[in-house]
């Protein structure tokens, strides 16, 4: 599964809305969307945030989109 598709899902499972977890990682909400759509990446600081907030960790998040 890619990144993108790791970020929805795991987002999901938390019933957040992306501007929620915008708000979470003081980030856009057209961040997130990018994220989500792959068409861009979060930066290291955003991506150990969002393993953090998810209960996992940054190298099971790229881990699980390879």
């Amino acid at each position: 599964m890619e990144l993108g598709n790791q970020i929805k899902a795991h987002r999901a499972a938390l019933s957040l809305s992306q501007e929620e977890l915008a708000e979470k990682l003081a980030v856009t909400r057209q961040s997130v969307s990018k994220w989500e759509s792959g068409a861009s990446d979060p930066s290291t600081a955003n991506l150990i945030a969002l393993a953090k907030l998810f209960g996992t960790t940054p190298e099971e998040l790229l881990k699980e989109s390879q």
